[in-house]
């Protein structure tokens, strides 16, 4: 899978903190997404696979508390809330709320650096969850699927057929093994013309714009993404 190593978003309305954060963190593996308001960072938390959150709480259109909330609904995504808030009260907020970490400004960069690489060891990567190569972006177990940042809406068995296929990228899955692992609520019988409408189906949901199929048809045998 082509993901990168680990992937930042910060979310800060003050644009020359924002740039200095990102020079500050500037590292071959990490890769970095910008955030000035709440509407930008929802955004890029739905199109790309994110490993840490760099959260200011004093937004131009609400609170970063809210974000956080929302984060937490869905997943455990370490987030470091950034705040001029020297005050007791709101740090535990944050922290009741599910921060992994809270910095007030003004802050030494080097200390912020620090933190962040302490919080993105105890990071485990889930690889199977998402997918990018530029042109198609999946979170599985968010549900999200875009194509060319155009959001497409899959069947439960399309996700299931996606899902095995893009895990597997460049390798043949034969017919019988994705009839057994998507179809697992113990039916007896399939109809084997069933993997063929799903693939058909996935197929042109995929093809938006005029995007060729990654999913390749293996005659005889069964099919493999291959980009």
């Amino acid at each position: 899978m082509k993901i990168a190593n680990k992937s930042i978003l910060i979310v800060e309305d003050d644009r020359g903190l924002n740039q200095g954060i990102e020079l500050s963190l500037k590292n071959p593996g990490y890769q970095f997404y910008c955030a000035y308001t709440l509407v930008e960072a929802r955004k890029l938390l739905k199109l790309h696979r994110i490993d840490l959150v760099l959260l200011d709480i004093n937004l131009p259109d609400g609170s970063g508390y809210d974000l956080l909330k929302e984060i937490r609904q869905q997943s455990q995504i370490p987030v470091i809330m950034l705040t001029a808030n020297d005050m007791e009260i709101d740090e535990v907020m944050g922290f009741q709320l599910g921060a992994d970490d809270y910095i007030t400004k003004p802050f030494s960069l080097m200390v912020l650096r620090a933190r962040v690489e302490r919080v993105l060891q105890r990071v485990v990567p889930v690889e199977t969850n998402t997918y990018e190569n530029g042109i198609y972006q999946f979170t599985f177990f968010e549900m999200h699927f875009y194509v060319n940042e155009k959001e497409i809406f899959l069947s439960k068995t399309e996700q299931k057929l996606l899902h095995l296929l893009v895990k597997n990228e460049g390798q043949i899955l034969k017919r019988e093994l994705l009839v057994d692992r998507i179809w697992t609520d113990g039916s007896e019988y399939v109809d084997e013309n069933a993997l063929s409408v799903t693939v058909n189906r996935l197929r042109k949901k995929l093809e938006a714009d005029g995007i060729k199929s990654p999913i390749q048809t293996v005659y005889g045998i069964g099919y493999l993404w291959e980009n």
